[in-house]
């Protein structure tokens, strides 16, 4: 204490000990308040902390998913070299890890914007306008009128304007249809009764519109969603509708489409070129409650890619046999070119000697080539990588001639694809004799070769395709749908497959809405629609 302060104490006693009490309870509050500040110090750096480990968790987060996404983009989208150093995934489940992967992004981004406060900036990028035919909603939000602009003009010099996507969930509704009824008296006394004709309805006396049926046929053969799932849907919605209804449904639905769906068939005959495949479709067999294997047999037609105008189509029918002859009573009268993969039972089909009523049959390379793909991915085989790397280009040269006319096809691939595949061919001749002939790579080797006549017909014939993918991905959505329903419940429930997914992937096929099309060809159906006039209700003829 400064001397010259000593004046300034109080000489009485009492004063100066409440002088240093309320001096000492000064000291304490302060000390109360420095330690107060040092347990918000500590709080905070303890946020601090973990904001940055949880910035440190999320950025190694971030990088582990980048780079996975970067793998699987590869395998997609790479070089063939690239693709072969993964294990190769089809299409849904590449979709099914991108989603996956985005979604942990997503979740990601979310809890830092929310941490920050503020939402995280984005580069602009154009974004694709809305479908113009979907509703728009429109609201405008003006803004409040400041105090000291009140009673002032406002004039309008802009407006910013924003589109989101909104959705209302799908209702049922009921349709009452009333016909009055009413008497006349007649100049002669009599009595005369008007009313208008009932409608005329597919399921005549049932509960469902044509709308209604679309949508269980689309739902469960189109979209994959059985019955079972449907009826729980559905019942979400205060609806009732047992599924053993709803299949009764399917197999009115199923003899009505199946003049349309032998006419696709028909048409598909008609083309230069048609492509086969068959897939497994298990069915309970009759009495025993076992499933037995049934097949779905595949038949497409697609003439954009060497330039033809004809619509994209496909017809498929159900079987308990995988024999060749299936396929022939499928095809009978048919005599253009037929591409399949390597199964044995389409070789009766192709031309022998001195028949002139047989189909020429073409190869598929994709097939050949998954071979060694799958020899490479597991054994790490490197002649069998070396072939898909030869074989490569194939690919890429058709990328640069799909939709051109068949005679540009074929000189393109006569000066660029036949000098590959001879030497693809070339290296396999020279690899069997080396290697044992029970490895797997013989078996590759020797599935090839045997079909060298039919693989090297898309090099002198531009209507015929390197590979059969048209149909393949024309028949991955059934093998979608066989997997959620698991099974098919009877042969007549084969067959009713069958036919509605026929009409239904040839209209996704064309770019037409399934159920818009389904629900106006019932209507049609449902008032009399001729046969002879069959060809305006194919998915192809459809005006939406």
């Amino acid at each position: 204490m400064n001397p010259a302060d000593l004046h300034e104490l109080p000489d009485d006693v009492d004063a100066l000990k409440a002088m240093i009490v309320a001096t000492q309870a000064k000291v304490a509050s302060a000390e109360q308040r420095r330690q107060a500040l040092e347990a918000e110090i500590a709080t905070h750096e303890a946020e601090i902390a973990q904001m940055k480990a949880d910035k440190a968790a999320d950025a190694d987060r971030i990088g582990r998913l980048e780079s996975i996404i970067a793998m699987l983009q590869r395998a997609q989208y790479g070089t063939r070299s690239e693709k072969l150093r993964i294990d190769p995934l089809d299409d849904e489940q590449m979709a099914f890890a991108f989603d996956e992967l985005r979604t942990g992004l997503g979740e990601i981004e979310a809890k830092r914007e929310k941490q920050s406060g503020q939402t995280a900036s984005r580069p602009s990028r154009p974004r694709k306008a809305f479908a113009p035919h979907l509703e728009r909603i429109e609201e405008v939000i003006e803004p409040e009128v400041p105090a000291e602009c009140e009673g002032l003009e406002a004039v309008r010099i802009g407006e910013d304007v924003t589109e989101r996507l909104d959705v209302t969930p799908a209702k049922f509704r009921v349709i009452v249809t009333r016909r009055p009824k009413y008497a006349y008296r007649l100049a002669d006394g009599e009595d005369r009764i008007v009313q208008a004709p009932a409608p005329s309805h597919l399921i005549a006396g049932g509960i469902p519109t044509e709308a209604v049926l679309a949508q269980v046929a689309v739902s469960k053969y189109a979209d994959g969603l059985p019955l079972y799932r449907q009826e729980e849907i559905y019942a979400r919605d205060g609806v009732e509708l047992d599924r053993s209804l709803m299949a009764q449904w399917m197999g009115r639905l199923s003899f009505e489409l199946e003049p349309l769906a032998h006419h696709v068939l028909k048409t598909i005959k008609l083309g230069e070129r048609i492509f086969a495949d068959e897939t497994r479709l298990p069915t309970l067999a009759p009495g025993t409650g076992k499933v037995k294997t049934a097949w779905l047999w595949a038949y497409a037609r697609d003439d954009r890619t060497f330039g033809g105008s004809s619509p994209p189509m496909v017809a498929y029918r159900f079987e308990d046999s995988r024999s060749g002859e299936c396929v022939a009573r499928h095809l009978d009268g048919y005599c253009g070119i037929l591409q399949v993969d390597g199964y044995a039972a389409y070789n009766r089909l192709g031309k022998t000697s001195g028949a002139n009523d047989a189909m020429t049959l073409a190869g598929c390379w994709a097939h050949a080539r998954r071979k060694f793909f799958d020899l490479h991915a597991s054994d790490g085989s490197p002649f069998a990588g070396a072939v898909v790397t030869a074989m490569a280009p194939l690919w890429a040269i058709e990328d640069d001639i799909r939709g051109h006319d068949p005679d540009l096809r074929a000189a393109i691939r006569g000066e660029k694809s036949v000098p590959i595949v001879s030497n693809v061919l070339a290296m396999l001749d020279r690899e069997l004799p080396r290697i044992s002939g029970k490895s797997k790579l013989a078996e590759a080797i020797r599935y090839t070769l045997a079909r060298r006549a039919v693989l090297e017909r898309f090099l002198v014939d531009g209507r015929i395709e390197i590979d059969s993918n048209i149909v393949e991905r024309a028949i991955r959505p059934q093998t979608i749908t066989r997997k959620n329903s698991l099974f098919a419940g009877s042969d007549g429930g084969g067959r009713s497959w069958a036919t509605i997914a026929t009409l239904l992937t040839t209209a996704k096929m064309n770019g037409i809405d399934p159920h818009a099309w389904l629900t106006q060809t019932l209507e049609l159906i449902a008032n009399g629609w001729p046969n002879s006039d069959i060809d305006a209700l194919m998915p192809w003829n459809y005006p939406g």
